[in-house]
């Protein structure tokens, strides 16, 4: 299997997330795909995508068919653009974190 490499803006989330005290895994592979960032404690994955996602149909399927084996397993899936993360980070950030910590 290859190494998937992190985005810029799953590194920053990451980053911003860790500074919080939030434990959580990069590029996480469960057993059927890799997982931008997987926070144990939350049962949650944070898919960070780019426009391709929102705009292929292709692409577009096949995000809703890894989400429904998410669902199967009982993870969450959140998915947030590459703009958004570049644009509100630390609200999104503070966002995770809150739900996390309420865990």
């Amino acid at each position: 299997m290859q190494k998937n490499i992190p985005t810029k803006q799953a590194i920053s989330l990451a980053f911003a997330l860790r500074k919080r005290g939030v434990h959580l895994i990069t590029e996480h592979y469960d057993g059927h795909k890799t997982i931008d960032i997987f926070i144990p404690k939350a049962r949650l994955y944070i898919e960070i995508d780019g426009l391709q996602h929102y705009t292929n149909p292709e692409q577009f399927i096949a995000d809703l068919k890894r989400d429904h084996y998410s669902d199967d397993e009982k993870f969450f899936t959140k998915h947030i653009s590459n703009q958004l993360i570049e644009t509100h980070l630390e609200e999104i950030t503070e966002a995770i974190y809150q739900i996390v910590k309420g865990q």
